[in-house]
C-alpha cells in the first residue's frame, strides 16, 4: 500500500518502452492495482508530455532507438531531476546494471520480470519520490521562513545553532545581552519555532549557501 501524502494529483508511473506489447502490458498492469500510468514509445514523446513534475516514477527500457534509459537518466540528473527510475530490459549486462545503480535507479530488473516483482520496485519509486518531495518542501519552507529575518537575526539564528550562550553572541557581535534575547526572541518567531532543539533543525535543513551568508 502506497503511502500518499495530500496532493493535487496522484502518483503517476510513466513507461517508456519501444515495445508497444511490452509498454501496455505494464501500463495495464500498473492500472489493475490502482496506480495510474502513462506508456511513450521513446524518452523524446515522455519528455514532449510535460508530464515529468507529477509524483511517481520511471519505468524506463535500457535500449531503444535514439536516446537510450540510460541517456536519459543522465540528462534528468544532470537537470536537476530526481525522478525515481526502475529500468526493465531485455537486454542488460552487469556493467550496465551498475552504472544505474550507481546513479541512483531504484532498481535493474531483466524482462520477462514477475508482476508482484516490477510492483513491488515501482512502489519503492513513488514512495522514494513522495519522500523526497515533502523534505525538499520542508526545506523550502524553512528558506522562506529564513529570508524575513534582518542579518543581524541571521547571525544571531547562527550563532544559537552552534551553542553559543547569549553573553558569548553578545561579546563575538559587539552587542548586549538583552539585544541578544530580543533578537533571539524574534528569530524563534519568524522561524515559528517553540525550543532551541527545532531552530537547530531548522537550521540545519538550510542550504549550506544561507548558512555560509548569515556566518559572513
Amino acid at each position: 500500500m502506497i503511502n500518499m501524502l495530500v496532493e493535487e494529483k496522484p502518483p503517476l508511473v510513466l513507461v517508456v518502452d519501444d515495445d508497444e506489447e511490452v509498454r501496455t502490458a505494464i501500463c495495464e498492469l500498473m492500472l489493475s492495482v490502482g496506480i495510474e500510468a502513462a506508456c511513450y514509445g521513446s524518452t523524446r514523446e515522455l519528455m514532449d508530455s510535460q508530464l515529468l513534475d507529477r509524483a511517481g516514477c520511471l519505468v524506463l527500457d535500457v535500449r531503444m532507438p535514439g536516446s537510450s534509459g540510460l541517456d536519459l537518466q543522465q540528462y534528468l540528473a544532470s537537470a536537476g531531476i530526481a525522478k525515481p527510475i526502475v529500468f526493465l530490459t531485455g537486454h542488460g549486462d552487469i556493467p550496465m546494471t551498475v552504472q544505474a545503480m550507481k546513479a541512483g535507479a531504484v532498481d535493474f530488473l531483466t524482462k520477462p520480470v514477475r508482476d508482484q516483482t516490477l510492483l513491488d520496485a515501482v512502489t519503492a519509486g513513488i514512495e522514494r519520490d513522495i519522500a523526497e518531495r515533502a523534505s525538499a518542501s520542508v526545506v523550502q519552507q524553512q528558506v522562506e521562513r529564513f529570508a524575513t529575518l534582518t542579518p543581524r537575526e541571521s547571525q544571531v539564528m547562527r550563532e544559537v545553532a552552534m551553542g553559543r550562550l547569549n553573553k558569548q553572541i553578545a561579546y563575538d557581535l559587539g552587542i548586549s545581552e538583552i539585544t541578544v534575547k530580543l533578537h533571539r526572541s524574534n528569530v524563534m518567531k519568524k522561524m515559528q519555532v517553540a525550543s532551541v532543539g527545532e531552530l537547530i533543525r531548522a537550521w540545519e535543513k538550510l542550504p549550506l549557501e544561507l548558512r555560509e551568508i548569515a556566518a559572513a
